[in-house]
């Protein structure tokens, strides 16, 4: 089993950042005139942005969104969407062609583009990303599990806890989603940096997080302006979304291939 290594530091240190960033003493909203745009120094090492606020204690609170984010939309859209595919799956019929008749509605459009349309319908904010995400994230997790779910409500122990009368929700909560963990593990892993990716996107076409709450996406929005004089501003918060999302699809490859029992040797 390879180690996580350099990705799971990084993965590591974005938690923990998210989590203990209220704890620090930082000051991300606090505006000082008198270093707009200026570079590093000794109280901000990676400078200071267009209203003088650093952008080091910026990123932190921009982890802490990503991570809020993150673990929530996929959270939700896991269980919902696993639970759905499971019992669509087990129980066929006109279920199943409902439930898959909904998942085409939903593939006919770019995800991203829904999640846009829904967070504008709907207006700024957290907790509105959140749904909007959820919304169009479940999709993935319901046709894995359905998937799966066909290919094993057929076997002996299945049969068995039929035959000894467990109900439906016995069946798909014990014998059928425990089964079924290992790829919506997998799949969770790369919806993450989804997740992530879409969160950032969203908050710089400004239908995330509004100011004064810092997210890695509106940093890169905001320094977009001032790319010729304070390159800073994007750069900081572009290398952090591109470390932690490359850091969690190498996650996933890792996980994936830790699953496989046919890959270990």
């Amino acid at each position: 089993m390879k180690r996580l290594g350099v990705p799971g530091g990084i993965l590591l240190a974005w938690i923990i950042t998210g989590i203990a960033g209220p704890l620090l003493p930082l000051t991300p909203n606090a505006i000082d005139l008198s270093h707009v745009l200026q570079s590093g120094d000794a109280h901000a090492w990676l400078g200071y942005d267009d209203l003088g606020r650093p952008i080091a204690d910026r990123l932190v609170i921009g982890a802490r969104t990503s991570l809020l984010v993150a673990c929530g939309v996929v959270g939700i859209s896991m269980v919902l969407g696993s639970v759905l595919g499971a019992v669509g799956g087990y129980l066929g019929g006109w279920i199943d062609h409902l439930l898959v008749r909904v998942i085409d509605v939903f593939l006919a459009f770019p995800g991203i583009l829904l999640a846009i349309a829904l967070a504008g319908v709907m207006g700024p904010g957290l907790d509105n990303v959140v749904i909007a995400l959820s919304a169009v994230g479940w999709v993935g997790y319901a046709r894995l599990a359905r998937a799966q779910v066909l290919s094993i409500k057929t076997r002996d122990h299945v049969m068995a806890a039929v035959a000894v009368g467990a109900s439906r929700s016995r069946i798909v909560l014990r014998h059928l989603l425990p089964l079924v963990s290992a790829p919506l593990l997998v799949e969770a892993s790369f919806g993450l940096a989804g997740v992530v990716v879409a969160e950032a996107g969203l908050s710089f076409l400004g239908l995330g997080v509004q100011p004064p709450i810092a997210s890695w996406g509106s940093m890169i929005r905001d320094g977009t302006r001032y790319m010729l004089v304070a390159p800073h501003m994007v750069i900081a918060p572009g290398i952090a979304l591109f470390l932690v999302v490359l850091a969690i699809n190498l996650l996933g490859d890792w996980l994936r291939d830790w699953l496989d029992v046919r890959s270990r040797s």
